[in-house]
């Protein structure tokens, strides 16, 4: 793409190309004026008399010496070259020091300060993270709108594959997710001081922002396809109708499963003990919370498509169907837990077993009848052993008190006193950090779906690179620094929740689900009555639904 700067640089060497043919013309007039008067003076001498006395008067002096003419003009010539070439060279000075084109000198004031660059490259890490959810979240309600029904009935009618017709946005979203991952990996090596150089880490921050921008592009490219593809603008009958019955499926479904999850999650807090549900209090409040503004919006889309109004309808469908996604993110969320906890609880006994025969072998290659560990000094080795058999005695201590645990905090006491010490004995304590670690990135990931608007660029990439990590095949080594790193990325995105704040706080009240709407990023204009909700896109087309106001 053309900058402005380049195509503003041809008149700029027009009005200068004009200045140097006024003074290459002056130039030139000067020296025919050097060569034709002499021989217009000579010409005169010959052909002079009496009438002639200045002509005879100059041939006189020729005869004699040379004239005062043919002093002035040879200097007049020399002057008028002079500054021409002086002229010249200042102005290919001037034009080195501001050349941006290949082959002058940079211009090191339209670079922007390193610091400047950082920032723009935290914002596009979160801006490129929303436009990947979003546009998944759509994705899942376009490719939802089939679901339990005849699909080769409904392809027939509507004369289009629409498996075939769905890939290219599916194809546009993982291409545009790895591009996200591969900047998320160097804004991780960045921050570990990867590069070292100067030049090159600000090489590595433009980089991130290039893989952010070209993500935003794939889904930008693929919008106004996959508008049509959804058809929401086209009534009752069509695409939106269809579109208005999925997401009220949906939303019936997750209501039902609401009142699952709440006395799932009092029977958890009964079982096991208070830090075992921890990182789920609150989910079914937060889930009914969305639910909430999700049905006043499907309400308001019904009236809207109605009345005739598609566009509006579209949007408050879009609306709907967010909150209806983050509200499945909480409820999920508490299923999951339950089916970790329980896994968790019966991997216990198996996980202690595995790790004293782990340390039992660290023994013994201290006492040089096992495998030896090469890279470990016998002194922190014996260190280890001695860690780790503490760690495996407080957690038999806590089994046998009688009082509710946490199997899952149980398990990762027991990962890592014994990961320093594993050498591939047992099969146990790589699928007790498995479950671990998962179940950490898994969580982190809960958190930064449904508080899009608050949640930072430090949070995310730790999490990133968590799920980099669990990438198989994975090593325990691997899976100890995942669960480490999403649990930090939970920490961190609970506390950028706090300092941002309630949407809601002061005189505005929550109405109608509207502030947890606005924290999870489902309208993305901070104007109730005039965000726009999110959807399938990158920067150029997010806010193009409308629809007007899509408050109340």
């Amino acid at each position: 793409m053309t900058s402005s700067s380049i195509r503003r640089r041809p008149r700029r060497g027009t009005s200068h190309l004009s200045v140097r043919v006024l003074l290459a013309l002056a130039g030139g007039l000067v020296g025919v004026v050097w060569l034709v008067l002499p021989a217009t003076t000579v010409g005169g001498a010959a052909a002079g008399g009496a009438d002639r006395p200045v002509a005879g008067a100059v041939a006189q002096q020729d005869d004699e010496g040379t004239s005062d003419v043919d002093l002035v003009m040879p200097a007049l010539a020399v002057v008028a070259a002079a500054v021409l070439a002086g002229y010249g060279f200042i102005r290919r000075r001037r034009r080195a020091r501001g050349r941006t084109t290949p082959g002058g000198a940079p211009v090191q004031a339209a670079e922007p300060p390193a610091g400047e660059l950082d920032e723009r490259a935290r914002a596009l890490l979160v801006e490129a993270d929303d436009w990947v959810r979003v546009s998944a979240e759509e994705l899942g309600f376009a490719q939802g709108r089939f679901e339990g029904e005849d699909l080769a009935h409904i392809e027939k009618a509507a004369g289009v594959e629409y498996g075939a017709a769905v890939e290219p946005f599916a194809r546009a979203l993982r291409d545009a997710a790895a591009e996200l991952a591969v900047a998320f990996r160097m804004r991780w090596q960045y921050e570990g001081g990867v590069p070292q150089e100067g030049a090159a880490r600000r090489h590595a921050l433009a980089g991130i922002v290039g893989r952010c921008q070209e993500a935003g592009r794939l889904l930008d490219a693929q919008a106004a396809a996959f508008d049509q593809l959804r058809g929401l603008e086209q009534g009752l009958g069509e695409g939106l109708g269809h579109a208005l019955v999925v997401a009220e499926g949906r939303f019936r479904e997750l209501a039902g499963r609401t009142g699952g999850a709440d006395a799932a999650l009092r029977e958890l807090g009964e079982r096991y003990g208070p830090s075992a549900t921890a990182a789920v209090a609150g989910h079914v409040e937060q889930a009914k919370d969305r639910l909430v503004f999700a049905t006043t919006r499907l309400n308001h889309a019904r009236q809207s498509a109605d009345s005739g109004d598609n566009e509006r309808a579209a949007a408050r469908l879009r609306a709907a169907e967010g909150a209806i996604a983050q509200a499945a993110v909480f409820i999920e969320g508490v299923e999951r837990l339950s089916g970790d906890l329980a896994t968790a609880s019966a991997l216990v006994p198996a996980a202690l077993t595995g790790g004293e025969a782990e340390i039992a072998g660290a023994r013994e290659s201290l006492t040089g009848v096992g495998a030896p560990y090469p890279d470990v000094p016998p002194g922190e080795l014996r260190a280890r052993v001695t860690h780790a058999d503490l760690a495996l005695a407080s957690v038999r201590e806590e089994l046998t008190a009688g009082r509710p645990y946490d199997p899952l905090g149980l398990l990762r006491r027991i990962v890592r006193a014994v990961g320093p010490v594993a050498a591939g004995r047992t099969g146990v304590i790589p699928a007790a950090a498995l479950l671990c670690a998962r179940g950490a990135v898994d969580g982190g990931d809960d958190v930064v779906a449904t508080h899009r608007a608050a949640v930072g660029s430090e949070a995310r990439t730790r999490l990133a690179e968590a799920r980099r990590l669990l990438t198989p095949p994975a090593s325990l080594a691997d899976l100890l620094a995942a669960d480490t790193l999403a649990r930090q990325a939970h920490d961190l995105a609970e506390q950028d929740i706090r300092v941002h704040g309630h949407p809601a706080d002061g005189p505005t009240e929550d109405i109608n689900g509207l502030a947890g709407a606005l924290l999870g990023g489902i309208l993305t204009g901070g104007d109730p009555a005039s965000g726009p909700p999110g959807s399938f896109g990158g920067p150029r087309t997010r806010g193009r639904h409308t629809g007007g106001p899509t408050g109340a």
